[in-house]
């Protein structure tokens, strides 16, 4: 089973008003998808954001964003730069695979010198 984990790529502080206080201390936050498992490490495509009043510990979604949110909003996801979606294998991939040739190579020899007869 893999774990996923959304790592960080911005975070700001932005100076619009919340929604439900009324404050002028907000958060805005953009993460990027990776899924760690035994055989492989993945990066995905997908982006997810969050904007959250630091006063109220309130998020506020999409549905009650003000004019002033959305440009904001628009403006630091252009300055967001997300990795490329990639896959990268891990140690223990590389050792069971090489085994695993092994393995067929080793066979291979015994059943060729007539030591193993199918």
């Amino acid at each position: 089973m893999s774990k996923e984990r959304f790592e960080v790529l911005k975070e700001a502080d932005i100076t619009n008003n919340c929604p439900e206080c009324f404050n002028q201390d907000m958060n805005i936050t953009f993460q990027q998808k990776h899924k760690y498992g035994k055989l492989y490490d993945r990066t995905t495509n997908e982006v997810t954001h969050k904007i959250k009043c630091n006063k109220c510990e309130s998020i506020i979604y999409p549905v009650n964003w003000t004019d002033d949110i959305e440009r904001t909003f628009n403006y630091y996801q252009k300055m967001v730069t997300p990795k490329k979606a990639s896959i990268r294998f891990t140690s223990l991939f590389y050792i069971l695979i090489i085994s695993l040739i092994v393995l067929i190579g080793v066979g291979g020899y015994l059943w060729q010198s007539g030591i193993i007869q199918f």
